[in-house]
């Protein structure tokens, strides 16, 4: 009798404990907003004003080494909510639509089975559906909705830091502030040039700041009411780096670098018990914050997941943080980097393409228009005018001691090592996750397509060896000596490998007349990634008639990732694109045009079809009026 007593008073205790763990168990908020670096007040930026930002991180924690994995918004929010590397996915691109694994349960999926309400308000941009994936994803999405007794997830999105009201310098975006800031005490960096615009414009970017410092507030201030603040476990973070040239679109530290504060009340202090002071130099990326909440919010992290929880007993360390950038709107580039936390080592796999493309993106008005005007009077700084050059094909930054990364290192003798190490450290990673961003885009979604799977799939059923042979082929691009050297690259019976061929004889400046004869035979090719490049390169240095008929060809072709490639090459090829103008005009726009800035079908690939023939036309000497 006895016995049984205390059996009863044990399993009474034991059911305390899991009703309390169930009523405990925290709300979790992520307070998310655009295109800004590490600059609040928190991180010893004197010129910021962020009392609010700076108030939450006296009790929380400072992240000095956190890192988006993608310079610009779609493949860095793609990373995010997956926790899943983007071009393990596909979903790597600025803006686009993946088929994903049917079972891939993202963050929200994965915490609403844990029994969380979650709600998003109200940016995705996450390159596949959200349908479904939320209990909540609209403008009105707000803890507040959820029913009684439920732990939250919320996310919310500010867009007032973002590119674009950064470059616009609208009064009215900064109209709430009482003080704004001076562009006469503006500490400009060495690759942006120091002229009264670009001055305003980094002032404008401070306001911004010290508008979103007030919307943090107002959020903190609705956790009070509601009695939620103590509850609460708060994320306050950035998508990427500041939205300016040299930044945004950039694949080094001051593209991937991100502000992050976490504040976490004292009764959750033990769910982050690895870290015990108020500044951490830990290395965490994008990849590892749903596997992180996931952890805090003490469900099952998928295995799908390729982060790693940093928070806890249970977190495990990263000695490296690994980014990648490739298309971005209509202007291609595929480039990979690895960061130890001093060295940073990046892999430009078309060097040929300069950051500054001749492309709309980048006539746009605010710092990229005062950068040309500088450019035409010849008055640009060193370090501005490197962004408008081809890129090296490798590249080394010591981020201690040239924080601007303008001194590239990649042949000092004394780092050879550095170099080799994070080199191979890279080319592991990207043949472990099957880097998709080896097949030029279209192709990588039309062999998902033939294959009646998803991209992450038909991408895993290429073997290691045909993976290491793209890399192989890829790796060539800025590195041969002797265009022979590719030859069974180009005869290869991987499209792929064929694709990388061509792209690196475009990177190469010589002569390329030794294999003109297969070039020629490519402009057939079956693949059409591959005829599209070949037809390109022959224009530019041919002025290839049958070329200009390939890419007449391949504007008219139904699917869309495959006529964006065509366009890109169209622009690419100049004022050689004239003879294409009329069909351009009477015959391809007309199919992807519409109302989105006056002038494009939708934000999706239409537009930035639209975007390179518009630059085309640009390019031949015709007006095109873009209402941005």
């Amino acid at each position: 009798m006895r016995n049984a007593f205390f059996t009863i008073i044990f399993m009474s205790f034991l059911f305390c404990i899991h009703s309390e763990a169930q009523v405990e168990r925290p709300n979790i908020l992520w307070i998310s907003h655009e295109d800004l670096s590490p600059i609040y007040g928190c991180y010893g930026d004197k010129y910021a004003t962020t009392p609010n930002i700076d108030k939450l991180a006296k009790s929380g924690i400072i992240f000095f080494r956190a890192f988006s994995n993608a310079p610009i918004c779609a493949p860095a929010r793609t990373t995010l909510i997956t926790g899943m590397y983007a071009p393990s996915l596909g979903t790597q691109n600025l803006r686009s639509d993946i088929p994903v694994p049917e079972d891939m349960k993202i963050l929200p999926e994965v915490l609403r089975g844990a029994g969380y309400y979650t709600s998003n308000n109200v940016k995705t941009d996450y390159n596949f559906s959200f349908e479904g994936r939320w209990d909540d994803c609209s403008k009105t999405a707000h803890w507040r909705n959820r029913p009684e007794g439920k732990p939250f997830f919320s996310v919310f999105n500010f867009m007032i830091t973002h590119e674009g009201p950064i470059n616009a310098l609208r009064s009215e975006d900064t109209g709430q502030l009482k003080k704004h800031h001076d562009p006469d005490k503006a500490k400009l960096p060495p690759y942006l040039p120091d002229s009264p615009k670009m001055r305003k414009i980094w002032a404008h970017m401070y306001d911004l700041l010290s508008v979103f410092d007030n919307d943090v507030a107002h959020l903190l201030e609705q956790l009070e009411e509601d009695g939620l603040l103590e509850n609460t476990i708060i994320f306050v973070f950035s998508d990427h780096g500041h939205g300016l040239p040299g930044h945004k679109r950039w694949l080094d530290n001051s593209g991937l670098q991100v502000p992050f504060v976490l504040h976490v009340p004292e009764k959750y202090k033990y769910l982050v018990s690895n870290i015990n002071t108020p500044k951490t130099d830990q290395i965490v990326g994008f990849v590892d914050f749903a596997p992180t909440v996931i952890s805090l919010a003490g469900a099952q992290v998928p295995e799908m997941m390729e982060g790693k929880n940093f928070l806890g007993e249970k977190s495990q360390s990263k000695k490296y943080t690994y980014g990648y950038r490739d298309r971005a709107d209509d202007c291609y580039d595929m480039s990979r980097s690895v960061c130890d936390g001093r060295y940073i080592y990046v892999r430009n796999f078309m060097p040929q393409m300069p950051y500054f493309q001749n492309a709309i993106i980048f006539h746009k008005a605010g710092s990229y228009e005062e950068i040309h005007r500088l450019e035409k009077l010849g008055q640009l700084p060193e370090g501005t005018q490197k962004m408008l050059r081809r890129k090296p094909a490798e590249q080394l930054f010591d981020l201690k001691n040239d924080p601007f990364e303008q001194n590239n290192l990649i042949d000092k003798s004394n780092l050879q090592d550095v170099v080799a190490n994070l080199s191979e450290k890279l080319n592991s990673w990207m043949l472990k996750h099957h880097d998709t961003g080896l097949f030029n885009e279209g192709e990588m979604m039309q062999r998902a397509k033939n294959s009646h799977t998803s991209v992450f799939e038909m991408a895993r059923d290429c073997s290691d060896q045909d993976f290491a042979r793209i890399l192989e082929a890829a790796q060539k691009v800025g590195k041969i000596e002797d265009v022979k050297e590719l030859i069974p690259y180009l005869k290869d019976e991987d499209s792929a490998v064929r694709y990388w061929a061509v792209v690196a004889l475009d990177a190469f400046d010589g002569d390329i007349s030794a294999v003109d004869d297969i070039l020629t035979s490519l402009l057939d090719d079956k693949a059409e990634s591959v005829a599209i490049k070949a037809a390109e390169l022959k224009i530019k240095r041919q002025n290839d008639e049958k070329a200009l008929d390939t890419l007449a060809k391949m504007l008219k072709l139904d699917f869309e990732p495959m006529v964006l490639q065509a366009a890109i090459s169209t622009r690419l090829i100049g004022d050689k694109a004239a003879p294409l103008i009329s069909e351009i005009q009477n015959e391809i726009m007309p199919r992807y045009s519409g109302n989105v800035w006056g002038r494009y079908q939708n934000w999706l690939y239409p537009m930035f079809i639209g975007m390179a023939l518009d630059q085309t036309q640009i390019n031949c000497g015709y007006k095109v009026e873009i209402n941005k």
